[in-house]
């Protein structure tokens, strides 16, 4: 539950707030009813406002993370349910996320009805929770990565259907699939039906990537991951996603899944309007000190690596799942990475909005938008993390 709920409008004063464009110096949020009123100078505050001084050294856009397995101790494939999606929610608010896609792992056919049953229910009463991704089950089996392979399957038609009904009654359902293994026809089924189609898992080639395009799919999971590589003659998935402006791209910025250059190159080169942005992959472990967890019957082995990082793998060194945070994230983008701290910004927010089709009310500090931001220190952690006007996280 919120620690507040303001009755009457809010100015929070920052050295600095990064609207998802610009920086205004010494200026004021104002919030009023759970959106953004606007920004202003000191000698413009509205005299009924009730005035906060921000704890950090700014204010920027709340991180939009669309890729969220687990975090608290709580991996939703072990415990499909709409308190485990609070409790994920919570973990992550630590971290400066204000919405999130909660995601499923490939399973069984009643697992994912059980996840899509608690993600409704979540969406309205979860703070943050923007509906549900399923990652699987209709993958390339040659690039499950981490999905159990027993569990992988082609797309029947009771499954297209569970998908489209799911898209009903859901305010977002993004679902992973392999373009090779799910034919374009059905691709654009489900796209028609208002399923976000991502594409991922997979050894498709390039035209079999654009084919997939064409029928409306819009955004690759976790680039460079569990697919084809970019190759100077072979561009495969991968190069569809960096080339072609109609998809966005998630990407794992934790220095293992995918090597700081690379991330540079590909965060310099998408081509627009869609772009790259931060996913976690994050699982059980994130905001605790586990050591271990389990996935679909599986153990899977922590390795704290410092600065908010972790390796997570399966007993054969398979990586699985991420072990970053949001915040890390930034973090790493504006430092060894080396990105501009606003194009890193972004990436963690406006990117994220924009690949889910939430950029008119998420991303930005704007009139009208949300008032989802994160007070950051100067060493980018996060001082506190609001959601819709009410602050939900204070460190």
């Amino acid at each position: 539950m919120p620690d507040e709920t303001p009755r009457r409008p809010l100015a929070i004063s920052a050295r600095k707030i990064f609207d998802g464009e610009s920086w205004h110096e010494d200026a004021a949020l104002l919030v009023e009813n759970g959106g953004i009123a606007g920004i202003v100078r000191g000698h413009d505050l509205p005299g009924d406002a009730e005035r906060i001084e921000a704890a950090g050294d700014m204010l920027v856009p709340g991180f939009i993370d669309l890729q969220v397995n687990g975090g608290g101790g709580v991996q939703f494939n072990t415990a499909t349910d709409r308190d485990s999606i609070a409790a994920i929610a919570a973990a992550h608010r630590r971290f400066g996320t204000t919405a999130f896609l909660p995601t499923l792992i490939t399973d069984t056919p009643q697992v994912t009805e059980r996840a899509i049953r608690a993600a409704i229910g979540a969406a309205t009463s979860v703070p943050g929770c923007l509906g549900l991704h399923l990652e699987g089950p209709h993958l390339a089996p040659s690039r499950k990565g981490a999905h159990a392979a027993e569990l992988i399957r082609p797309m029947s038609e009771a499954d297209a259907e569970q998908l489209i009904d799911a898209a009903r009654r859901l305010p977002l359902l993004l679902v992973t699939l392999a373009p090779e293994i799910v034919p374009s026809e059905t691709i654009r089924r489900l796209v028609d039906a208002g399923v976000m189609v991502s594409l991922g898992h997979s050894d498709a080639d390039h035209a079999t990537a654009l084919a997939a395009t064409v029928a409306g799919a819009r955004l690759v999971t976790h680039l460079f991951n569990a697919m084809s590589p970019l190759g100077h003659r072979a561009p495969g998935l991968a190069g569809a996603a960096l080339a072609t402006g109609a998809l966005s791209a998630g990407i794992i910025v934790d220095g293992l899944h995918v090597a700081d250059p690379v991330i540079g190159i590909a965060a310099r080169g998408k081509a627009g309007p869609g772009r790259l942005f931060v996913v976690t992959d994050a699982m059980a472990p994130l905001g605790t000190d586990a050591s271990s967890f389990t996935l679909n019957g599986r153990e899977i082995a922590r390795e704290p690596m410092g600065e908010g990082l972790g390796r997570l793998t399966l007993a054969d060194g398979t990586l699985a799942g991420a072990d970053i945070d949001m915040s890390a994230s930034l973090r790493r983008l504006a430092g060894p990475i080396g990105l501009p701290l606003e194009l890193a910004l972004r990436m963690v927010s406006l990117h994220a909005a924009e690949a889910a089709g939430l950029a008119e009310r998420k991303g930005r500090l704007l009139p009208g938008f949300d008032a989802d931001f994160v007070e950051l220190d100067a060493g980018l952690r996060v001082r506190a993390t609001w959601i819709a006007g009410s602050r939900l996280y204070s460190a």
